[in-house]
């Protein structure tokens, strides 16, 4: 059995961003294999009733001040200072995780989120124009138009959804969440502050 990470991803989480780096040292550092599954976040808040911290923590005194803490002490400990808020954020990710779910169809979903994460996330760019979404993927080396054109069939949308209601049923509620294991089956660990956690478990598989 391989060693693998299945990472829960959605692009409009700024937690999907800060993760990527040290889950893709961790990975290479102890052999494993890594794979993304691509959600619809709006989908999964639904389904489980979760919201994004800042609404769901919004009454709770000092609580999201200490979680922006927290956010800038896992930046500078991995070095993360490209990051920028999104000028749209919290934005409508659904056709861009549907050209992930797309590229994934090809073997290139790690490829195409490794990509596109500066681009919105360092770069801020309009993911809301398909002009500027367009030219940001085909920059990214893929076909803008063939994964554009395939975000809108039938086939694409049933499976991104299904991947959705696939991750609620294992137990996600939210993003970063990893399982640790055999595919389809692996230990899950939610948080970007689990990473050691996964590094001990991923140590404990052959």
């Amino acid at each position: 059995m391989s060693k693998r990470v299945e990472l829960v991803f959605d692009f409009v989480s700024p937690n999907a961003y800060l993760i990527w780096w040290p889950l893709r040292d961790l990975v290479r550092r102890t052999g494993a294999e890594l794979d993304v599954i691509p959600v619809f976040l709006g989908g999964m808040h639904k389904l489980t009733g979760n919201a994004p911290p800042m609404i769901r923590d919004a009454d709770v005194k000092g609580k999201v001040e200490y979680s922006m803490l927290e956010m800038q002490r896992f930046i500078a400990k991995h070095n993360l200072t490209k990051y920028k808020l999104h000028p749209q954020f919290p934005f409508n990710s659904i056709t861009l995780q549907r050209m992930l779910f797309a590229a994934d169809q090809d073997g290139r979903g790690v490829q195409f989120v490794e990509a596109m994460l500066p681009a919105i996330w360092q770069e801020g760019v309009d993911v809301l124009d398909p002009a500027s979404l367009g030219a940001a993927v085909t920059a990214a080396g893929f076909d803008a138009k063939d994964l554009y054109e395939r975000s809108q069939t039938d086939e694409v949308k049933q499976g991104l959804a299904a991947n959705t209601d696939n991750v609620v049923a294992r137990g996600a509620f939210g993003i970063p969440t990893m399982f640790v294991g055999p595919k389809g089956a692996g230990e899950m660990f939610f948080g970007k502050e689990r990473l050691d956690q996964v590094e001990d478990e991923l140590n404990k598989q052959a």
